[in-house]
């Protein structure tokens, strides 16, 4: 599912996936290693046209994962140990971006956003998200899910 769709069937969700994104440029990206291990990569990310872009460089590691196992995890960064921000990680698959004018699309987003294009050969994903958590801590604490096909879930908080 691309991310408009998720963005408009979990409002609360995305919303918060937006600005997060907004504020800090990246996501943390999970892949499956070749020996099945995970692995966890800093990923620029861009929402494109309606689609949640992920950027890497030629031959990385997290290339070579997605190649070979399409399945991630994106999460939004922490920056402090409260997490009271709130923490939003989507699960989904990554589909390798090969439509020039789509990866002309996000050159055109990086350059506005950091004033740096990249070339045109970088491995470029777009992720098809397919469920999603959420969990803040602290005053307002919540847990939520949500899975394609249902609504968004509010869940009991661990700390109840």
């Amino acid at each position: 599912m691309r991310w408009s769709e998720f963005e408009a069937l979990a409002p609360e969700l995305g919303a918060f996936g937006r600005e997060r994104l907004a504020a800090t440029g990246i996501v943390l990206l999970g892949t499956i290693r070749a020996d099945g291990w995970p692995r966890i990569s800093p990923c620029e990310a861009y929402i494109v046209d309606g689609e949640l872009l992920l950027g890497m460089m030629p031959g990385s590691k997290k290339v070579l994962d997605l190649l070979r196992d399409a399945r991630l995890t994106v999460a939004t960064p922490q920056v402090d140990r409260d997490a009271a921000a709130g923490d939003l990680k989507l699960y989904g698959y990554g589909v390798a971006v090969t439509e020039p004018e789509r990866r002309r699309a996000h050159a055109d987003a990086q350059q506005s956003a950091i004033g740096w294009r990249p070339p045109d050969d970088i491995p470029l994903f777009a992720v098809d998200i397919r469920s999603a958590g959420f969990i803040s801590f602290g005053e307002g604490k919540r847990l939520m899910r949500w899975t394609a096909g249902g609504p968004v879930e509010e869940m009991e908080h661990p700390e109840g």
